[in-house]
């Protein structure tokens, strides 16, 4: 949001703390709305948008997509999840199933934002039209390379940060055998189960900011055993610490890596981890750099669909808006989340 203010536009987000909601089942600290319609369709009218863009396929998201499709107002939406796969791994629901439930949602969109090569292919393999790239960025003034010393554990450092959950595939890291310490930073369902499983793993639990950059940099290597990202951005905050990255060849790490010499993608993680660690804090940093803040703001305005807001939102002046919005600018956007 803050690159889109500097670039002239004036924002808002809506998002569940907005309304009454529940915890998602198993995702506690996501939250879901309740019956978001009636105050959704005010906030938008109240901010006159000349854009709406819906983040995720969740209740505010499919409440958005009807109040656009009643009236007639395009949108944009973008895949950032595979729900399929996750809801497969935790449930067993066919992931074909889920995934003609998500092409349904996505049909009407003016562009469907997917953040790499690989996924778009993926997409496009199950039906998926209207696909537009919107990549990521890091903030490298936050992650960069530090002083190793913050943590005083038996080398090398094998760091993993994310959910601790069954769809992340973090047991797959766990399991390893070699030498050094293996590293988890965050939370989640699995955190108790796996810590009495492997009790040689270090659990630091969830960190953020300066601690959290602190923690990436301090590792040897990154390891990201996901099979079901779309991206991972915290590959990229690893690359930006100067921290290789040993993964799967998958979507992800194949589009954010792909040949550079600053990890190792392997179908043996083991290895991947072995070969990243000669991989130089130098050209993980350069690469890093190429993922840029403002490359992804240009990316996300060019597949925006704007509109006349006097065309859907008749009235004169706009007036203040319910809930958060960010600088003054040249054009208003919407967007949704969860």
């Amino acid at each position: 949001m803050a690159h889109l203010g500097a670039a002239g536009y004036e924002t808002a987000t809506i998002t569940p703390d907005q309304f009454r909601s529940i915890p998602c089942p198993s995702y506690p600290e996501i939250r879901l709305a309740l019956m978001p319609s009636r105050r959704m369709a005010r906030i938008i009218e109240r901010f006159r948008p000349c854009a709406v863009h819906i983040a995720t396929e969740g209740p505010l998201g499919f409440a958005a997509r009807r109040y656009c499709l009643q009236r007639k107002i395009p949108f944009t939406t973008a895949f950032h999840t595979k729900f399929p796969e996750y809801l497969n791994a935790r449930l067993r629901i066919p992931v074909k199933w889920v995934y003609s439930a998500m092409r349904r949602f996505h049909a009407p969109s003016t562009a469907v934002m997917a953040a790499t090569e690989t996924l778009e292919n993926e997409l496009r393999q199950h039906g998926f039209v209207n696909i537009r790239r919107w990549s990521r960025g890091v903030d490298t003034a936050l992650f960069h390379p530090r002083d190793k010393a913050f943590l005083d554990l038996p080398r090398p450092i094998a760091l993993n940060v994310g959910r601790v959950a069954v769809e992340k595939n973090i047991e797959a890291f766990l399991a390893l055998k070699q030498p050094g310490t293996k590293l988890v930073v965050g939370d989640g369902p699995q955190l108790r189960e796996l810590a009495r499983k492997y009790p040689d793993v270090v659990f630091a639990g969830v960190k953020e900011g300066e601690e959290l950059a602190k923690y990436f940099a301090a590792a040897d290597v990154f390891v990201f055993p996901s099979l079901t990202d779309t991206f991972g951005l915290v590959i990229l905050e690893a690359l930006a610490s100067g921290v290789p990255v040993a993964a799967y060849p998958v979507a992800g790490p194949l589009d954010v890596i792909g040949d550079a010499p600053v990890g190792c993608l392997d179908q043996d993680l083991g290895t991947a981890v072995r070969k990243a660690l000669g991989a130089s804090p130098e050209a993980c940093r350069a690469h890093a750099e190429n993922f840029s803040w403002q490359a992804c703001t240009r990316q996300f305005l060019a597949n925006v669909a704007p509109f006349p807001p006097e065309r859907f939102f008749p009235g004169g002046q706009k007036p203040p808006q319910e809930g958060p919005s960010a600088t003054s600018g040249a054009a208003g956007l919407a967007a949704t989340q969860s």
